[in-house]
């Protein structure tokens, strides 16, 4: 995770965005679209993207970019923002995903064509029985979620994951479903991740409370998310051919090297994979014990950043990896260039799904969208999941949609007379709602689709599925801690 100075950046670029989104709902009537326009704009743009992708099979990244600057021109913005709306869409998105992306497939096409995920997978079959391979990964996932952001900490898993679905005969979405559904349940209601954290400055509530609630709701959640996994997984998904061909040949290269040297043991593996998250520990612990300006805490802020601690991860991979095998610098290359193709692809879907959730954002659909519910006289805590889940539904980004949510809720908490608590509760409740309904303009829907092989009509029907029945799941466990405490 990255450091606290980090985060606070993070949370004032939010901030700004909320801030100038809530500005739209209240200029003049004259010179802003009606909100019945802007919400059928909303409804059009992502029944055309479906239809794009789906029916006329044209590629995600360029039917995400049409419909962006169509829903653009639509809502009336000015011509000559438009362009550099849509670049701040994808640099603002790039910036933190195409570097992750890049250097966690590379340590992971190091850790599959070494052999080490597959003498991990074989490993771990043999003492825990296949039965419990699932559970296991699950429980892991939700661990490695709480200090690592969810692209990281899945991108992390995905060698592990294809490893454990070889050798269990299985497809990736088998095991993948679940583990990436606990890991993004963490990432919205668990500190210190950016969206939740951001949510408690604005509503002032505690922390720690949040961290207690949050994490103990996320426990139950991780059954919940097995379960339901189980039952989507009855239904057979075909991988795409690009996602099909990766998984097939994944530890098909090590033979030739495992003739040269002896593979990697469990040891190394469990170091290459460790490491890093400890390093992200360390500086996530760091930003929250010791004091702005502390010289320990900056030091550990840089070496628990997330780009550092994956290239540190591969470092070691150079010694407990290629060395023991004896690669050659060519074949070294070679084995770490082969892994770009494939990320390639994820980063720019991913930044084409920035755009369009940029242009969402800035147009005032989610601010419509969210001061309509805000006029319904629903109870706090159902009015914040609901305005929350409406607005991740409706441009994309689980953080936006805590902070939007805060923001527009701020007044009602902080004179309702709650103990802290209680505001803690009704923060988790929002950050509930920004889990449900990942679909098509959400990056984290392509990361999880292309990695798995599943299609976006079958995405639709799986992940956007669990993430749904896991914000709403863990929505009712909330009020059951809000009757508690109420």
């Amino acid at each position: 995770m990255i450091a606290q100075n980090l985060y606070d950046n993070n949370i004032s670029c939010w901030q700004s965005t909320v801030a100038s989104t809530l500005l739209i709902t209240k200029r003049d009537k004259s010179l802003a679209m009606s909100t019945i326009a802007l919400l059928g704009i909303a409804g059009a743009s992502i029944a055309a993207l479906l239809l794009l992708i789906i029916r006329f099979e044209i590629h995600a990244f360029v039917a995400l970019l049409l419909v962006s600057l169509l829903v653009a021109l639509a809502t009336g913005m000015p011509v000559a923002d438009i362009i550099p709306t849509l670049i701040s869409g994808m640099g603002g998105t790039l910036g933190s995903v195409a570097i992750l992306v890049a250097l966690g497939a590379m340590l992971g096409r190091m850790i599959e064509v070494s052999g080490g995920a597959n003498t991990l997978a074989q490993r771990f079959s043999q003492l825990l029985g296949p039965q419990r391979v699932p559970a296991a990964l699950t429980a892991a996932a939700l661990v490695l979620s709480i200090p690592v952001f969810f692209d990281v900490g899945f991108i992390i898993l995905i060698p592990i994951i294809y490893g454990f679905c070889k050798a269990g005969g299985v497809s990736p979405v088998k095991y993948g479903l679940p583990v990436a559904g606990i890991m993004l349940a963490t990432h919205v209601v668990v500190p210190p991740h950016p969206g939740i954290v951001g949510g408690a400055a604005v509503l002032s509530a505690d922390v720690g409370w949040i961290t207690v609630i949050g994490l103990g709701i996320c426990i139950p959640l991780a059954f919940v998310a097995q379960w339901v996994g189980g039952l989507l997984n009855r239904r057979n998904y075909v991988m795409q051919a690009d996602a099909e061909a990766q998984f097939r040949n994944f530890g098909v290269d090590q033979a030739a090297d495992s003739a040269a040297a002896k593979g990697p043991g469990v040891g190394a593996m469990l170091v290459l994979i460790l490491a890093p998250l400890a390093l992200i520990m360390l500086g996530t612990t760091a930003a929250t014990v010791l004091p702005k300006g502390n010289s320990l805490r900056e030091v550990l802020a840089f070496t628990g950043a997330p780009i550092f601690a994956l290239m540190v991860a591969i470092g070691l991979a150079f010694v407990l990896l290629i060395r023991p095998l004896r690669w050659s610098s060519k074949r070294t290359s070679e084995v770490m260039e082969s892994a770009l193709p494939a990320a390639a692809s994820v980063i720019l879907v991913t930044g084409a799904g920035g755009v369009f959730a940029k242009v969402l954002t800035v147009s005032g659909i989610g601010s419509a969208l969210s001061q309509t519910l805000a006029g319904t006289g629903l109870p706090l805590i159902l009015l914040g999941f609901i305005i929350s889940l409406a607005l991740r539904a409706a441009q994309g980004s689980a953080t936006v949609a805590i902070l939007t949510t805060c923001g527009l809720l701020a007044e009602s908490i902080h004179g309702g007379g709650f103990s802290a608590v209680q505001v803690a509760v009704l923060t988790v409740a929002i950050g509930f709602g920004s889990l449900g309904l990942s679909h098509v303009n959400d990056s984290g829907f392509w990361i999880v689709t292309r990695y798995l092989g599943l299609s976006v009509a079958d995405g639709l029907r799986s992940w956007t599925v669990l993430t749904t029945v896991l914000g709403v799941a863990g929505f009712a466990l909330t009020c059951v801690v809000w009757a508690l405490v109420a």
